[in-house]
């Protein structure tokens, strides 16, 4: 290859390009990546990775223009074993996604036998832990509206990202640039113009169709089950893929520290978990209660079925229209709903980010889990608490959202979507603004506010200064962010504010 998108000739890697010294720990990955695909020698400088994952590695590579400028690029090499519909669905989407509107494009794309490499243009940004507590509330709101922007515009083209969060949102904060990038794990609504995330459409046997029927015998139609409604015969995702293919190719173009400040500390983070001990966290673990941890076993009878008199027979209790087994909305399930199918639903996704509607394994699942993850990421950047949510599995991470939301609220919103939720004890909605205040440290205490009055009226009101939180402008947040926050936390995702609606709310009047 020797022009670029634009008819710019490429020249080839010099002499002196070939022998600048490489850090060491990564020189042998470059030289690798060199011989697996010699095309790379030919044009590029790989400088250094920059990024590193289970199913891709990203380098910062030069290229000399032949006009003499040089350029940087992102090289994401993916990994040879990577499903290749997968592949060409995520090419697919920066091609017609790309390139505007906050969204990352594509270059180049080299292939030699089963190693990809797709060349993006490399764009200078700051990790989101080292920005996160110096940031103000104008570059927040910034932030927030360029992030949505994003969103509109690839929820346009009918893709679900799945996997939005800080690291995968670039940010120059300099220059006041953003891209979203990686997608991997993306996946198409029933609308979408990205032709390889089009959901293929299977046709059943006439066998197994009969078969799928509920026999007249039985005359009993689907039991319902405490933790989940009757199994969709289809899922919602893009492509019949091989399970390992659902998790692909996750770009990190820098390094996040794991490590965080005072200011940046986890909320529900596990050292940080309210300094709960190993039997508290235990209790925590238990508050809200899987249905499907108990087998109810029924007891066998020494007296046959048939000599038992009618009165003495086991009765179904009935709970509602068309259920017919004991154990809706109880801690158990019965052997009847062990019977059926597990139910399949897609799950990809970063934990701490996930929508409920993903934890409950909603086989519907929409855009609507993208606003979630941005709502996730704004209630970050509000409270200056990253990550807010860390959960080891998707019990404990539905929990910290009852936390947050209120037990009632969930389990309403889950009943919409059609899930029935079980909670041991009732938790309360938390005020977002309030919570967001005593994190970030701007809510004073009732003393405070007595101390603080008390120096006011002695001080001569020239003489009044202003704190470093004053000055960045948290000390005069508007009602207006919290009323969005509220929306993108929706936790029912019919009624979920959408990216184009989101980008029309008061908080971003002037930036239309």
């Amino acid at each position: 290859m020797s022009k670029d998108d634009h008819g710019v000739d490429i020249q080839p890697r010099t002499e002196n390009d070939r022998k600048r010294k490489l850090p060491c720990d990564v020189k042998r990955d470059i030289e690798l990546l060199y011989e697996a695909v010699p095309q790379l020698s030919k044009v590029f400088t790989i400088i250094d990775r920059i990024g590193e994952g289970t199913f891709s590695s990203v380098y910062l590579a030069e290229a000399r223009m032949k006009s003499g400028i040089t350029e940087k690029f992102a090289l994401k090499h993916l990994i040879p074993t990577s499903h290749p519909i997968r592949i060409a669905a995520e090419l697919q989407c920066l091609t017609v996604a790309g390139g505007k509107e906050n969204v990352m494009g594509v270059t180049y794309c080299f292939r030699k036998d089963d190693h990809i490499v797709i060349v993006m243009p490399y764009m200078e940004h700051q990790a989101f832990v080292d920005i996160l507590g110096s940031l103000s509330f104008e570059e927040v709101r910034q932030y927030i509206y360029h992030l949505l922007k994003a969103l509109a515009h690839i929820h346009h083209f009918g893709i679900i990202h799945r996997d939005i969060k800080p690291s995968n949102f670039l940010y120059n904060r300099l220059e006041k640039r953003y891209a979203l990038v990686d997608f991997g794990l993306a996946q198409g609504t029933s609308d979408t113009q990205i032709e390889l995330l089009k959901a293929p459409t299977v046709k059943r046997p006439l066998e197994s169709r009969s078969a799928a029927r509920p026999t007249a015998s039985s005359g009993n139609k689907a039991p319902a089950c405490a933790s989940s409604t009757a199994e969709s015969t289809t899922q919602h995702s893009s492509t019949a893929l091989p399970k390992r293919s659902l998790s692909v190719a996750r770009m990190k173009y820098g390094k996040e520290s794991v490590t965080i400040g005072p200011a940046q500390r986890s909320v529900f983070g596990e050292r940080n978990l309210n300094s709960l001990h190993s039997i508290e966290g235990a209790i925590l673990k238990q508050l809200v209660r899987p249905t499907a941890r108990k087998t109810v076993v029924p007891k066998r009878r020494a007296t046959p079925a048939k000599a038992l008199a009618a009165s003495q027979r086991p009765k179904i209790s009935r709970l509602g229209p068309g259920l017919t087994c004991s154990c809706y909305m109880t801690d158990r399930v019965c052997n009847v709903c062990l019977s059926r199918k597990q139910q399949v639903a897609p799950r990809a996704g970063t934990p701490g980010f996930r929508a409920p509607e993903v934890l409950t394994k909603c086989s519907n699942q929409g855009t609507a889990i993208d606003i979630w993850s941005a709502g996730v990421i704004l209630l970050s950047l509000l409270s200056a608490r990253y990550p807010f949510f860390k959960a080891s599995d998707d019990l404990v991470a539905l929990t910290q959202i009852m936390t947050i939301r209120g037990s009632k609220e969930t389990i309403r919103a889950a009943k919409k979507f059609g899930k029935a939720v079980l909670c041991s004890h009732e938790l309360p909605t938390q005020d977002l603004r309030t919570l967001c205040e005593r994190l970030r440290g701007t809510q004073p205490s009732a003393e405070d506010k007595v101390k603080d009055l008390d120096s006011l009226d002695k001080q001569h009101p020239l003489d009044r200064g202003t704190t470093e939180e004053d000055k960045r402008g948290w000390d005069c947040v508007p009602n207006a962010v919290y009323d969005l926050l509220d929306k993108l936390l929706d936790l029912n995702p019919a009624t979920r504010i959408t990216a184009p609606k989101a980008l029309h709310h008061p908080l971003f009047k002037d930036l239309r």
